[in-house]
């Protein structure tokens, strides 16, 4: 059979390190099992905030990349102030940690560069799309976003190329994000905002979400949505957690965070737990060991090392893909963190796939209801707590803590395959081709 070609334009690729590659990365890399060869459009000179060199080993020879030049204002932004480089990540400092800087440039942000910063690639990019889709024949093109000035190149692309069929895919809400609320958008601002993105859902031949709630909310808005959640690769999927090579008990029982963490989605209730069982319970404070993996907000990790957590933070900083699965592995308990609103819940980080890979227990923060929990309970892979559970989750933390004394952190897990990179994949492939027909 005659694979049919898909071109995929996407802002992050490698050596961008962090979630936000890892989507695309892997569809990429299995496609061609189910009958589409894929070409990759990227920035020429992006400003990546993380980068992470050894993801560019699982890019094929083969693969074609064709690029253009972007230029971006984050060296703007980092005029008014260091911090300002969050932004990159799509970081905010709030309340009282907002400085005047920050709240310019955040202003600034919001009303000026609409959706995003990257905004400046959408016109020489569909500039020199139009002149390559005419030169080169494809069945279907993908726009993935945030950042989602991206979906501006599809809706310029498909005005030219009615009959080519557009997949606009969101790895995140645009407007139903937490952080919208805080960009200061003027009323007119909001408008433009929400006026392209009902653009996007009402022109896009398919629209993914990967989350349940998120493609239940885009249909609501006229897209024709699809739910293909983030997933991980089998190789993996090892568990090596709370044992050493010889498989005795590890010293530690230990807590691990891997990736951003941000203001916004601070579990404050968790440190205050910890905070009280290491103030009661002398056997935990000497065993008890709380791992960072990847960018921290300095004012949380100020926070929590000013407290009785201080001797049990083990902060190892941005470490690369790989060698973050095995901090992973060699793991109790895994914490996944996600914004307190109802507006949320649709929200399913993508770390959560690499975490059930491991087979440990994740603790999960957020809104009621969330798709996490939804995943969780499926897959008996953990709990998920609301952001005032404090008596439930101190029981759950000295339970986990008590099971590891024993020996009985097992692996518990089930009905995990369905998040499989390959499955998943597969699961795009075929609403592909139900689209071409």
């Amino acid at each position: 059979m005659k694979q049919k070609k898909i071109l995929i334009i996407t802002y992050y690729w490698p050596p961008s390190g962090g979630p936000g590659v890892q989507r695309w990365l892997k569809f990429v890399k299995y496609l061609p099992d189910f009958g589409w060869k894929p070409t990759v459009f990227i920035p020429e000179n992006p400003s990546y905030p993380i980068i992470d060199k050894t993801l560019a080993k699982e890019v094929s020879a083969d693969l074609e990349i064709i690029k253009t030049k972007i230029w971006e204002p984050y060296q703007i932004a980092e005029f008014f102030g260091k911090d300002n480089k969050k932004f990159k990540a799509g970081q905010f400092d709030v309340g009282k940690n907002q400085s005047w800087k920050s709240k310019i440039s955040i202003w600034v942000r919001g009303n000026f560069f609409i959706p995003d910063a990257r905004v400046f690639w959408v016109k020489p990019s569909v500039k020199f799309l139009k002149k390559y889709l005419k030169e080169n024949r494809f069945d279907a093109f993908v726009t993935t976003g945030p950042p989602h000035s991206v979906h501006l190149i599809g809706l310029e692309l498909k005005k030219e190329f009615p009959d080519l069929k557009w997949l606009a895919d969101f790895r995140d809400p645009w407007t139903e994000i937490s952080y919208y609320k805080h960009l200061k958008l003027s009323r007119s601002s909001d408008k433009k905002h929400r006026d392209l993105e009902q653009k996007v859902f009402e022109n896009a031949d398919l629209t993914l979400a990967t989350s349940f709630t998120d493609a239940e909310n885009f249909r609501k808005k006229g897209a024709n949505a699809f739910c293909v959640t983030n997933g991980f690769d089998l190789e993996m999927g090892e568990r090596e957690s709370g044992r050493d090579g010889e498989g005795e008990t590890l010293s530690k029982f230990t807590l691990s965070y891997i990736g951003v963490l941000e203001q916004l989605r601070n579990p404050e209730l968790l440190w205050k737990v910890l905070d009280e069982i290491i103030g009661e319970n002398e056997e935990f404070k000497k065993s008890f060991q709380l791992k960072f993996v990847g960018r921290i907000d300095a004012r949380i990790l100020e926070k929590i090392e000013n407290s009785a957590l201080e001797n049990s933070v083990k902060n190892l900083g941005y470490l690369s893909h790989s060698e973050a699965n095995a901090e992973m592995r060699n793991s109790d308990l895994l914490l996944i963190t996600n914004f307190p609103d109802e507006t949320s819940k649709g929200i399913i980080p993508g770390k959560i796939f690499e975490y059930l890979a491991t087979g440990n227990q994740i603790l999960s923060f957020g809104p009621k209801d969330a798709d996490v929990k939804k995943i969780l309970d499926e897959t008996h892979a953990g709990k998920h707590f609301f952001y005032d559970d404090f008596t439930a989750l101190k029981s759950f933390i000295l339970e986990k803590f008590n099971d590891w004394k024993k020996g009985n952190l097992a692996e518990k897990t089930r009905n995990t395959e369905q998040f499989s990179r390959k499955n998943l994949t597969q699961k795009l492939a075929e609403i592909l081709n139900s689209s071409i027909g």
